[in-house]
């Protein structure tokens, strides 16, 4: 990795240049919050933002995609292409390129998914720093700081950004479109200094992880799940927004003549009822209180006793997300103290 300082009004050349050679896309601002989407203006681009409303998954798992076309006649496949546009994702925070890496872990491990890996191989991230809100706690996951799984990330220092540099394609763009000068110390330092800001700004009290896998042992059977069971609206807005859920569900639609059609893949929640049935009408998971629990079991043990890492990244998405106000803070306290807050 190398290091370069880019002036903030380089920024739009650096975005206009990479245009030129792929799809754009960023944060900006869909009334009075912030979505991902194509950047058509480097105006438009906003690094200001706070969090948005979709996860940057949707462009490596969409809501809804297409897997192939075929014929019904004689059950063929006539077109499984697969829309891999190249592309930059420009502006995401250190949590939201951490949850790349844990998508990765499903996504590319021992039987890679073809469209997840075309996506993800077409795609160079751009990352930039930011400060946290008050539903942040990426802290306590580790996911605060980016420490690869990018090629260019920005830290602002002012008028300027450090720009670290991880990927040879990352350091070619920024020689041909913007060039930059050399790091200082005097620049380093003040890359110490944003970077002790940003971690003095957090909740220190907003989550306790301690001893999380264990009490999530040994409280299984806690009345805690059926109490927020009894909170759950079962939306599965939680999953929907989340960077890190990655279930879904696959079927297939005829054309109006039925003589073709196609194999779609949907986003699914495991906070949907019908989830988890089963033929014969079994359902493994007929609550919410169990379907609740499942979530967080997931999330908190289950992938970390694979990969060695949790799966979630403290975005705080679910937490804006909720109607209920269920969120992974609270869960976590109810977990710690035995009582639902």
């Amino acid at each position: 990795m190398f290091f370069k300082i880019i002036a903030k009004d380089e920024i739009p050349d650096l975005v206009r240049g990479l245009a030129t050679e792929y799809e754009v896309v960023g944060p900006v601002e869909k009334g009075e919050r912030f979505v991902y989407a194509p950047i058509d203006d480097p105006d438009d681009l906003r690094l200001d933002w706070d969090t948005t409303l979709l996860p940057p998954k949707r462009w490596f798992l969409p809501e809804k995609e297409t897997l192939m076309r075929f014929r019904v006649a004689d059950n063929e496949v006539v077109d499984d292409e697969i829309d891999a546009p190249p592309r930059v994702l420009f502006g995401l925070h250190p949590c939201d390129v951490n949850s790349l890496l844990l998508m990765d872990d499903v996504f590319l491990g021992d039987d890679p998914d073809p469209y997840y890996k075309a996506r993800r191989e077409n795609t160079l991230i751009v990352g930039v720093s930011c400060m946290p809100t008050e539903t942040c706690f990426c802290n306590a996951w580790g996911t605060d700081e980016p420490h690869w799984g990018f090629d260019i990330f920005l830290t602002d220092i002012g008028d300027s950004y450090y720009a670290s540099i991880r990927s040879v394609k990352g350091a070619e763009l920024v020689d041909k479109y913007v060039g930059g000068r050399d790091i200082t110390d005097e620049d380093t330092a003040a890359f110490q200094e944003r970077t002790a800001a940003f971690k003095a700004a957090f909740d220190e009290n907003a989550i306790d992880t301690s001893q999380l896998p264990v009490l999530l042992d040994a409280k299984y059977d806690s009345d805690i799940w059926q109490k927020f069971g009894d909170l759950c609206l079962a939306c599965g807005a939680c999953s929907m927004v989340c960077p890190t859920c990655y279930c879904f569900d696959v079927h297939d639609e005829l054309d109006a003549d039925q003589q073709h059609g196609v194999r779609v893949r949907t986003w699914d929640s495991c906070q949907f009822k019908d989830f988890a049935g089963v033929a014969m009408g079994h359902n493994f998971r007929e609550t919410k209180a169990a379907r609740v629990r499942y979530r967080y079991y997931h999330k908190q043990w289950g992938h970390l006793s694979r990969y060695e890492r949790v799966l979630c990244v403290g975005c705080g998405r679910c937490t804006r997300a909720c109607k209920a106000d269920i969120n992974p803070p609270r869960v976590v306290r109810a977990l710690q103290t035995g009582v639902v807050d």
